[in-house]
């Protein structure tokens, strides 16, 4: 079967490097897809300036986009919405738009980027609040989803629901996990715990047919793969993400010093190179990044603002997987069946 035409949009401005992390992550991209065109938007000159840089200029599967400012990582959403019309994130998010291409990558700022995707793409029919979700590392191998990681600060337990149901999608239809576990991130498993929008958030999902729901899950089992999607707020959510990036980061340099500290460390520490690069592979921030921006009428993946250039292909990868299963249409179809039932 022949693969799909693909076209993407990419932010080439955003982030904390720009073009020098972007353009190659792209020239990457186009590489590993042959189906895969990609637009590049952004300032003209420089991004014409890298690709010459790397002898890949013109290139068949590129074209540019001028854009005339860009949307700094400290510009207040509000404002960039109003005054960043001409910038690369907004010109990608208008080919989303009109349609000229199937989906939008940035590292940009990330509440300017929800705030002119919102504006930009509007919402689908019956979702309240767009959210944001991303896979991370399980103990069993498959990647659970976490949502929301900060589109949506406060949660009533109607969005929480909805939530469960794009999440249930995602994991579906991005990694094929067939009738994905649901759980809400809770401080504890008991039914009388929480607050009363998660409670209610568990009496709506538990009477849902078309969801699994399992229950509460606390933070200490976020990685251990007894569910397939986690819901919560976005507030709770991304303080978890955070923490855990944090965490990750000290075992590392506390793994490091002892290795410097002690020559017989030194010596297992090469002994132990192989599996350790294998240990950290599969928990590399890079290989999970790219967070989907989803509840919207098109495609949007947001990736880290300090991106490596293979965090950014991660992010153009999970864009790429997006299109290919079609995840807007199947999050409509699947809200509309879940809330007429619900109705």
């Amino acid at each position: 079967m022949q693969p799909i035409k693909i076209k993407l949009a990419l932010d080439m401005m955003g982030g904390d490097h720009g073009p020098l992390t972007t353009i190659p992550a792209a020239l990457a991209a186009i590489s590993e897809f042959p189906q895969l065109n990609l637009v590049l938007c952004g300032d003209i000159d420089m991004l014409q300036q890298q690709l010459l840089f790397h002898n890949n200029f013109p290139h068949p599967q590129l074209s540019l986009v001028a854009s005339n400012n860009d949307v700094g990582m400290a510009d207040k959403p509000s404002v960039a919405l109003r005054n960043k019309r001409e910038s690369s994130m907004r010109r990608a998010l208008d080919l989303v738009e009109q349609e000229q291409v199937q989906a939008c990558v940035s590292a940009g700022n990330t509440g300017a980027l929800i705030a002119m995707a919102h504006y930009v793409l509007k919402m689908l029919n019956g979702v309240e609040r767009p959210a944001l979700i991303s896979g991370l590392p399980s103990c069993k191998g498959n990647p659970v989803y976490m949502l929301d990681l900060g589109a949506t600060v406060n949660s009533d337990a109607d969005t929480l629901f909805q939530f469960a149901v794009m999440g249930a999608v995602m994991a579906e239809e991005v990694v094929g996990i067939n009738n994905p576990k649901v759980a809400l991130l809770n401080m504890g498993e008991e039914e009388i715990k929480g607050s009363d929008q998660i409670k209610r958030a568990s009496q709506l999902l538990t009477s849902c047919n078309d969801i699994n729901y399992i229950g509460y899950i606390e933070g200490d089992d976020i990685f251990s793969g007894k569910a397939d999607v986690i819901v919560c707020d976005g507030f709770v959510g991304n303080v978890a993400l955070k923490t855990c990036e944090g965490v990750a980061k000290l075992i590392l340099r506390r793994f490091e010093t002892s290795l410097r500290q002690k020559v017989s460390a030194q010596f297992f520490g090469w002994l132990l190179k192989p599996f350790i690069k294998s240990l950290y592979q599969g928990v590399n921030p890079d290989h999970y990044n790219g967070a989907s921006l989803i509840g919207l009428r098109g495609i949007v993946v947001k990736s880290h603002g300090n991106a490596t250039k293979d965090a950014f292909l991660s992010a153009i990868r999970q864009a790429v997987r997006e299109v290919e299963r079609q995840v807007p249409a199947k999050i409509k179809d699947r809200l509309e069946h879940v809330l007429i039932d619900k109705a």
